[in-house]
């Protein structure tokens, strides 16, 4: 036969669970999966980028093969690749504004000096013919819409986490639960074109 404490001890367990199915349905856990969106979404940001890194040593050879005339420009990718994947942002620096706008502002120059390099092919019909160039022209073409494609999902992530801890119910978890997560900085064009894949088709 159970006791009156066996009861209120129900009770409370009945109650306890209760209040997390409630909790649950109010969308309390929204704020951290939101969060972890933003985070994963931004890896996608940063993989893209390093993608395009990484093609470019093969770019600049096989152009140094055909137009070795055209140092400047080679010099220019080569100096914007490097300054580029210098700067990191990761999950730890996601929310400082700074580091955000030198990450695009580094990553924008590297877009500008690749285009420049691929107009100089125009120049030289053997290169724009080359095979090598031709695979690597196509890849680097499949990443800049890769990084449109990444940079796209990593806004509308951080829109949505952002609306969430600043509209009800929200807004009253963050204010309870969750205030040392802050708003998240979102990825903001520096220039006019900056959401645009650079043109890489002849």
């Amino acid at each position: 036969m159970q006791t009156m404490s066996g009861y209120r001890f129900s009770g409370r367990v009945a109650a306890l669970v209760l209040t997390a199915m409630l909790l649950s349905g109010c969308g309390i856990n929204n704020i951290p999966t939101y969060d972890e969106q933003v985070k994963a979404a931004w890896s996608q940001v940063e993989n893209q980028y390093q993608r395009r890194a990484d093609l470019i040593p093969n770019l600049v050879e096989t152009v140094k093969g055909f137009a070795r005339q055209e140092q400047q420009t080679l010099v220019a990718v080569t100096e914007a690749r490097a300054k580029a994947t210098s700067i990191q942002v990761d999950a730890s620096t996601l929310d400082d504004p700074q580091k955000m706008r030198q990450f695009q502002q580094a990553q924008e120059q590297l877009t500008g000096a690749l285009s420049r390099l691929m107009a100089v092919s125009e120049r030289y019909p053997d290169l724009k013919s080359n095979q090598n160039f031709l695979a690597l022209q196509s890849q680097l073409e499949g990443t800049e819409n890769r990084i449109s494609v990444a940079r796209r999902d990593f806004i509308m992530s951080t829109e949505r986490y952002n609306t969430e801890i600043r509209t009800f119910p929200g807004r009253l978890w963050h204010s309870v639960m969750y205030s040392d997560m802050p708003l998240r900085e979102n990825f903001e064009a520096t220039t006019p074109d900056a959401e645009k894949a650079p043109a890489v088709k002849f």
